[in-house]
């Protein structure tokens, strides 16, 4: 998809030099964004998502024999080795990991303490290295978890046998570093109140689509990069979600609050990335954008969409990818 939002940024205006991605996520959009020279602003409401982001785009230096050693020191961390680690303040491997006192089968017990050691570590070395080293390494751990985590694809549920990956050891692997002059930043915040703070040539959204919300798919992944040792319930060891469910996810506010988002974003371009299958109908959504921006302007690219399920591609037909396109209102 990364490559249709490129090709429709480039066929709408020349004129982008800075973009916004308001939803993050991961970080995929914003780190293509990058490479290809825009500078960028990054934001997600959810912290492992920053983490992720600061980690890929705040850094544009080749990465240091001194981080390379510290990224080799973490990767060799063990309980031998490390006499100041308390099990017991250990709350990644208390809460989902078996043993007398839990069920949850999340992580295998060597792997639960590892993530906790390097966890640990990295906030130990927090006061000896620059902060955007600080997130580096963080990235790398949260980046690292999938790997040895016992789930289908999100955090939502655990399976009740052991996945064959879940024997592996975990590993925090060196990423690449997108080397360009451009300064980048990420943010931490409400859509709707970074919308209001900050000015590029355009913002690109990918908001939710649905009912679903994205902390109940990836909590461990928020409370590993926290490590805040939060109030956890339920099966899955949830943590609750102080803002709640998002405006975006419920039918009855979404229009309402699509309207208020897109007309205070200080961007002479937007680009919203939705599908046809979303909470708004392609009619509703239309309309919102050309409200926003000069109708003139406005375009609709869409484009075939695989969608995934449990690992399983459901390639039904119909499902489109879409990307709405247009020129603010001066």
């Amino acid at each position: 998809m990364t490559d249709h939002i490129m090709e429709v940024i480039g066929r709408c205006s020349e004129d982008i030099h800075s973009v916004t991605d308001m939803f993050a996520g991961t970080g995929v959009v914003a780190q293509r964004l990058k490479s290809e020279g825009y500078a960028v602003n990054s934001n997600d409401v959810l912290y492992f998502s920053y983490v992720l982001n600061r980690g890929a785009l705040e850094m544009s230096d080749p990465i240091s024999e001194m981080l390379r050693s510290l990224i080799e020191h973490l990767n060799h961390l063990t309980l031998d080795n490390c006499p100041w680690f308390d099990l017991e303040r250990a709350f990644v491997y208390q809460n989902y990991s078996p043993h007398d006192s839990c069920v949850r089968m999340y992580f295998q017990d060597f792997n639960a303490v590892k993530i906790d050691l390097i966890r640990q570590e990295i906030e130990h070395l927090k006061n000896e290295i620059s902060t955007a080293e600080y997130f580096y390494l963080l990235s790398l751990l949260v980046q690292a978890v999938p790997y040895v985590a016992n789930i289908t694809g999100t955090y939502g549920a655990y399976l009740k046998y052991w996945d064959k990956r879940t024997y592996n050891n975990l590993v925090l692997r060196e990423t690449p570093i997108i080397q360009t002059p451009v300064k980048c930043c990420c943010y931490n915040m409400d859509a709707m109140v970074l919308s209001r703070q900050i000015e590029s040539d355009l913002t690109y959204l990918d908001p939710p689509y649905n009912s679903r919300q994205y902390l109940s798919n990836y909590h461990i992944l928020e409370t590993i990069a926290k490590y805040d040792y939060p109030h956890i319930k339920g099966v899955t060891g949830m943590r609750d979600d102080p803002c709640g469910m998002s405006v975006f996810c419920k039918r009855g506010k979404a229009k309402s609050a699509f309207r208020r988002l897109l007309g205070s974003i200080k961007s002479r371009f937007l680009l919203l990335s939705y599908n046809n299958e979303g909470l708004l109908t392609t009619e509703e959504m239309t309309q919102l954008m050309k409200e926003s921006g000069d109708p003139d302007t406005f375009r609709l690219f869409e484009f075939d969409y695989r969608r995934y399920k449990n690992k399983i591609p459901n390639n039904k037909i119909g499902l489109k990818e879409q990307l709405y396109f247009i020129r603010k209102k001066l």
